[in-house]
């Protein structure tokens, strides 16, 4: 009955307010080049599949989220620099990122804290770290600092972060499985190469494991610590979307990774420079019913206003979406059904995040979709290869579906992978880039904007580093009190702006900013003004 109640009440709710209209921009602003990711009507490799990310980030440090696109083989990933007035140009070129191959996920972050943001990419193979030379160039420097790989490694998620707080930004890969062109089986060659009866490509299952890898950042080289670490020892899952945030509130970095049709991972941080894999103890490896689901994107926030990073991870077709609320120190229940999550199983899920996109200071969800096979057009059922995003409107930590209404740059069908989120232009609404299969990239945007009011806060560490990746945000305005963390990588391999954007609804102003920084400082700024950009230094 009280569920019944919470869904009316969510539903009147949403009537009363207005609904958001997205369209997509992306080719007037000049985004045009198609991402290549193997087959289009049909695929004969897992690698053809599960595409790749994208990242919202400030290269040149001009102030505006500058646009990256991870791409299949046949195109460099490519990089966008952001002109202002909804403009972008492509700079890939100039800027040096002229390597193709089967790129995956990507991540960001100022690894030797010269005040430029460097880019991780992961590959099929061998992965790229691409160092920023003063915002005008990027050299691939992953093979010079300890960073090869072998080139069977399947390297999907990723995310920079200081584990040990030291100041330096140490790395963490995910693996989703060893895979080599040569000894993979064909479409339909045994039981875990059909859906539905179709013969697919293989895998994940039948395919063989790998394992996720942490590197240490020396001051100058990376150091592979994955064993003594503890992170290399789960050794039975396929590893996708990479979440980092302190779960348990102890001021250390913790791991969480979705897994493909194998109990998602959670790396909770011990203080010592190892992890302990708690997702079974601590609820999150699992849904309520003690199944392992497909896990792809993941992404965390404080949906419920109750100080802490709760976990949202999108699934495969015929399974719910799966929403980890966080009850504190880190122990997770599944409140999927309870959240109001419980009705789109339909679609895959992929990449995803959370976003205000009314500024009433309640974080809402958007998740794009796609079929793994486009060989499932050809049964004729409600499951497409091409499909619509969801959108989730935040009712006071309920969620309410919105998509149909929402505008064409929901509703369009597509099949999606990675997405990021970043105010692209500072105007207080955030807009979303979306990685496409065999298609260029969305770039959604409101045709208009929300009446609430906002602040967008860009921190700089100085003790800690530069890029300030675990930084956590405390803001108050009125009697709004919400949280959020500085994070690399996150949805699905994909990056999206440092910048921390709070919706503050009707408040004028933030009354106080409490910052806890990597390593434990405190630090409080009183006082701001909404509808603007803050810029906040360690001191």
């Amino acid at each position: 009955m009280k569920r019944w109640c919470a869904i009316l009440c969510a539903s009147q709710c949403i009537a009363q307010n207005p609904l958001p209209q997205f369209r997509d921009m992306a080719r007037e602003a000049g985004i045009t080049q198609v991402v290549p990711n193997g087959g289009t009507t049909s695929k004969q490799f897992i690698l053809e599949t599960t595409g790749s990310g994208v990242a919202l980030i400030d290269y040149d440090n001009d102030g505006k989220p500058d646009a990256f696109v991870a791409s299949g083989p046949g195109s460099p990933s490519r990089m966008y620099h952001n002109e202002g007035r909804g403009k972008f140009r492509e700079t890939t070129a100039e800027l040096g990122l002229t390597r193709q191959g089967w790129a995956q996920g990507v991540c960001a972050g100022d690894y030797d804290n010269d005040g430029y943001t460097d880019l991780f990419v992961t590959y099929w193979g061998q992965n790229s770290l691409y160092r920023n030379v003063g915002g005008k160039h990027f050299e691939d420097v992953a093979g010079n600092l300890g960073l090869t790989q072998a080139r069977t490694r399947y390297n999907t998620g990723c995310a920079f972060l200081d584990y040990d707080n030291d100041g330096k930004l140490d790395l963490f890969v995910a693996n989703y499985l060893k895979f080599d062109f040569d000894s993979t089986p064909q479409p339909g060659a045994n039981p875990y190469c059909f859906y539905r009866g179709i013969a697919v490509n293989c895998g994940p299952r039948g395919l063989p494991f790998d394992r996720n890898l942490l590197y240490h950042n020396q001051g100058g080289t990376f150091r592979d610590v994955s064993d003594a670490s503890g992170i290399s020892k789960p050794n039975g899952n396929y590893a996708l979307g990479v979440l980092t945030a302190d779960f348990d509130g102890d001021g250390l970095t913790d791991i969480y990774v979705a897994c493909d049709q194998t109990p998602s991972i959670l790396y909770i941080n011990q203080g010592d420079g190892t992890f302990s894999e708690e997702a079974l103890l601590r609820g999150a490896a699992l849904d309520e019913s003690g199944k392992a689901l497909s896990g792809m994107g993941v992404a965390a926030a404080d949906y419920l206003h109750e100080g802490r990073p709760s976990i949202f991870r999108t699934n495969f077709s015929d399974e719910l979406e799966t929403m980890y609320r966080n009850r504190g120190k880190g122990e997770f229940e599944d409140a999927s059904i309870e959240a109001g999550l419980g009705q789109n199983t339909r679609f895959v899920g992929w990449g995803c995040g959370f976003l205000d996109f009314d500024n009433d200071g309640w974080p809402d969800l958007l998740l794009v979709n796609g079929h793994a096979f486009p060989e499932v057009d050809k049964l004729n059922i409600d499951v497409h290869y091409r499909e619509r995003a969801i959108l989730y409107r935040n009712n006071k930590g309920h969620f309410v579906d919105i998509s149909e209404k929402a505008g064409p740059g929901i509703t369009t069908r597509h099949s999606s992978r990675g997405l990021a989120i970043a105010d692209i232009d500072d105007d207080g609404t955030e807009e979303i880039l979306v990685n496409n299969q065999g298609e260029p990239p969305s770039l959604l945007r409101q045709t208009a904007k929300p009446s609430g009011h906002w602040i967008t806060l860009k921190l700089t560490g100085v003790k800690a580093n530069r890029s300030a990746i675990g930084a956590r945000v405390r803001v108050t305005a009125g009697t709004l009190v919400q949280t959020a963390e500085v994070r690399s990588g996150g949805g699905y391999l994909s990056q999206s702006d440092f910048r921390l954007h709070f919706g503050l609804g009707s408040s004028t102003a933030v009354d106080r900013v409490e910052i806890t920084w990597p390593g434990g400082a405190k630090q409080v700024v009183r006082g701001l003004e909404a509808d603007r950009v803050t810029p906040i230094r360690e001191q």
